[in-house]
């Protein structure tokens, strides 16, 4: 028996924590959090501890699965990816591209492999019916990033560490650990807020972890938050509080802005919304008063009927207040990995195209995922006849699950990569398994850009891959070669060189270019890596914005400093990026695009909307992510997570008892849930976490069944959306509660 100490990044959420591992004979038999780190100090949540456990799951699968008269049995890597080609190949011949859709889950952004391949891999398979977990998630944060900025990935992040006044709306950071906004041990960040004199409020229907610890809690409507920003913007304009500061030269709109809040007094907006006036002037007066302060929206905003244009407002305030780029604001982080901007583009539009059956434009190069069930239930040219899943678990994910399910088993093919047989990939006749976190490099491609430092970190492999593997890189990569025509035996290896040879070459022939005029084979013999990844990676970092660039820069970013630096290296705080960052033709912030200022119109109208109805919100837990960890055991022992949260007096009107069954109805669905009696929800409003539901037939997940839960998407409905982005309305779902008749 051999033991050892290895490093690693955690891949389970967003936060991005340095874990020091013990290692016993290409086990992990211990984790704690790496103290030496530069960015996570050694914090560790329940996610991380479990790393060890959820890498040894026996219900993971080791070996390609087919599916043979109904039964899921293990065959070798070139018969599983033969049956692909046979498949995808006879199905696109026949139907064309469209024919085959593709889902990308979650997952797909805590991997290096994911975030240097996807995207190649959705450009072969040249189908428009791409669909993501983005329009169930976040979709309205890019879009209104997009209008504003120019880019869907330009997203500011409050500069917490800075900051004097912080509102935080929809969100639960101390349980979540943050959210397109990646901040290690954000508890520890939120007490060092207050203990040099600051304060954060919380706006959130449910007194969460974070809203217990915020110097104020504002309970709110579900649904609403447009109303209550809508109504801070006026009171700005109305108290002449608006000081764009030195954003003032950069920025288009502010009067049509003004305009446009005109009609949301705080008067107007109290009953919806839930909050007295004096509140939201309160409010309003208090982060124009900070000197430095920050408006933060998440899920609360963007799962909701009005999420793109919630999503925008949180700019707009932090706009209108002079807090967007400056430090303690809200601020642009700087990955290592990319390069800074020109200060204009070609900006962002939607609707290139539309979906063959709702009609529902493109948004970001994809559908909406609500209209994947209808693009397969409806004969005609263009249906979808096949799937490509990857990380994803759609079948519990999307809503209205109780259509989208039985719509799976009808379709001519199913692909997945994915570690479990799962209640998606239950449907798929070739299941595909990554190897575990720990035989695979790490680096976050996607996460550093929402860092609240600019830090840059890799984490090789901590033990050797297992006989007969095959890394994720590959996995994807010969996918792709399939989609493109060719051969999934292809020299992987001899076609990564040639894409690397191609990127150097422009890199060389462009006359901007510090590497102009050298020599190819040099700098292609300079890259260092085990792995392809490893490989591409290095070039991205050497000419990224810290860069060494072949040495042109003496003490810039590589590979190897990130290999002789395992706890990270710290490139520093964030710093003003305005207008190198911007993407717009016209090189300003465009305020007030038209596609915001249309919408406006369809919330005035909801403004004057009521409803009896119970509103349904979802909600998470510090041991769990989505639907994918739920099978490891110490994540889902003690008390049961998946309960109904009802306030005491709702519970006495409607005859409920903690600890007893309610049945909750929707428009589409019913089910059976545990309730759980407490003041910690607001009167009229309901609560159920996402993710579980996991007792359907024909799975492998033994922990989770055993803790299976009940599917909020089993309620939650596919035909309401937010008709800007696309996103499903998962937050606001009007619902009837009784205690169920059976118990």
């Amino acid at each position: 028996m051999t033991t050892r100490t290895a490093l690693t990044t955690c891949p389970l959420c967003e936060a991005t924590c340095g874990l020091e591992l013990t290692i016993t004979d290409d086990r992990i038999t211990g984790v704690r959090g790496d103290r030496l780190d530069e960015f996570s100090g050694g914090f560790l949540c329940p996610k991380g501890a479990s790393l060890g456990a959820l890498d040894a799951d026996p219900d993971r699968l080791a070996t390609p699965l087919v599916k043979r008269d109904g039964v899921h049995v293990p065959v070798s890597w070139a018969e599983a990816f033969e049956v692909v080609r046979q498949r995808l190949t006879a199905i696109i011949a026949e139907h064309g591209r469209d024919a085959v859709a593709m889902y990308l889950g979650n997952p797909m952004v805590h991997s290096l492999a994911g975030g240097l391949y996807a995207g190649a891999l959705r450009r072969a398979l040249g189908s428009r019916n791409v669909f993501t977990a983005s329009t169930v998630d976040q979709m309205p944060k890019h879009v209104s990033s997009g209008l504003l900025y120019g880019g869907i990935y330009t997203i500011p992040v409050p500069d917490i560490d800075r900051t004097d006044f912080l509102l935080l709306l929809g969100a639960d950071p101390y349980t979540s650990n943050g959210s397109l906004w990646t901040a290690p041990d954000m508890p520890k960040r939120l007490k060092a807020l207050r203990a040099r004199g600051g304060s954060f409020v919380v706006v959130d229907p449910r007194r969460s972890r974070t809203a217990a610890a915020a110097d104020q809690h504002v309970p709110i409507t579900p649904g609403t938050d447009v109303f209550l920003l809508l109504a801070l913007a006026n009171e700005l304009f109305a108290a002449g509080l608006v000081d764009l500061g030195d954003l003032a030269p950069h920025v288009n709109g502010l009067a049509r802005v003004r305009a446009l809040v005109e009609p949301f007094t705080p008067e107007a907006v109290a009953d919806r919304c839930g909050i007295d006036a004096a509140t939201i002037r309160d409010l309003a007066h208090r982060f124009a008063a900070a000197p430095k302060a920050a408006v933060y929206g998440r899920i609360g905003t963007t799962t909701v009927d009005f999420g793109t244009v919630a999503s925008w407002l949180v700019d707009v305030l932090n706009i209108m207040t002079g807090n967007l780029d400056r430090p303690g604001g809200s601020m642009f982080p700087l990955p290592a990995h990319l390069g800074r901007g020109r200060g204009s583009g070609q900006g962002f539009t939607t609707g290139r195209w539309h979906s063959r059956v709702r009609g529902l434009p493109e948004v970001a190069n994809e559908f909406p995922a609500v209209t994947l069930v209808d693009e397969i239930e409806t004969p005609g040219e263009g249906q979808v006849r096949a799937l490509v899943t990857i990380a994803g678990n759609p079948a519990l994910s999307l809503p209205n699950s109780g259509r989208l399910d039985p719509a799976l088993s009808t379709l001519d093919f199913v692909v997945s990569v994915d570690p479990y047989l799962n209640e998606t990939t239950r449907h798929a006749d070739v299941i595909l398994p990554p190897p575990p976190p720990s035989r695979r490099p790490h680096y976050d491609i996607a996460f550093l850009g929402f860092a609240v430092r600019n830090v840059a970190k890799f984490s090789p492999p901590v033990i050797p891959p297992d006989e007969g593997s095959v890394p994720e890189a590959d996995i994807l990569l010969r996918l792709t070669a399939i989609l493109n025509g060719g051969d999934p035996d292809v020299d992987l290896d001899a076609v990564a060189d040639q894409q690397l040879e191609a990127q150097i070459t422009k890199l060389v022939e462009h006359p901007k270019s510090p590497l102009h005029g050298r020599d190819v084979a040099e700098l292609r013999s300079a890259i260092v890596g085990e792995t392809r990844e490893e490989r591409l990676l290095d070039l991205k970092l050497r000419t990224g914005s810290y860069g060494d660039w072949f040495g042109a820069v003496p003490d810039g970013l590589s590979m190897a400093k990130l290999l002789a630096n395992p706890h990270g290296v710290d490139l520093g705080p964030l710093e003003p990026r305005i207008p190198e960052v911007l993407r717009t033709p016209s090189g300003r912030i465009e305020l007030c695009p038209d596609l915001i200022a249309d919408d406006v119109p369809r919330v005035l109208a909801a403004l004057r909307e009521r409803h009896d109805d119970l509103l349904l919100v979802g909600r998470r837990h510090l041991r769990t992510n989505n639907s994918w960890m739920h099978n490891v055991p110490a994540l889902v022992k003690g008390k049961d997570l998946c309960t109904l949260l009802v306030n005491t007096s709702d519970a006495r009107r409607l005859g409920l008892v903690g600890g007893g069954v309610a049945q909750v109805a929707s428009r589409v669905g019913k089910v059976e849930v545990a309730v759980e009696v407490t003041d910690d929800i607001a009167e009229g409003v309901v609560s159920l976490p996402h993710g579980w539901g996991h007792d359907q037939p024909g799975t492998r997940l033994t922990t989770a069944t055993a803790h299976a839960g009940v599917n909020v998407n089993l309620l939650t409905d596919d035909l309401r959306i937010d008709p800007l982005s696309g996103t499903a309305v998962l937050n606001g779902v009007r619902v009837t509660v009784s205690p169920a008749a059976h118990h």
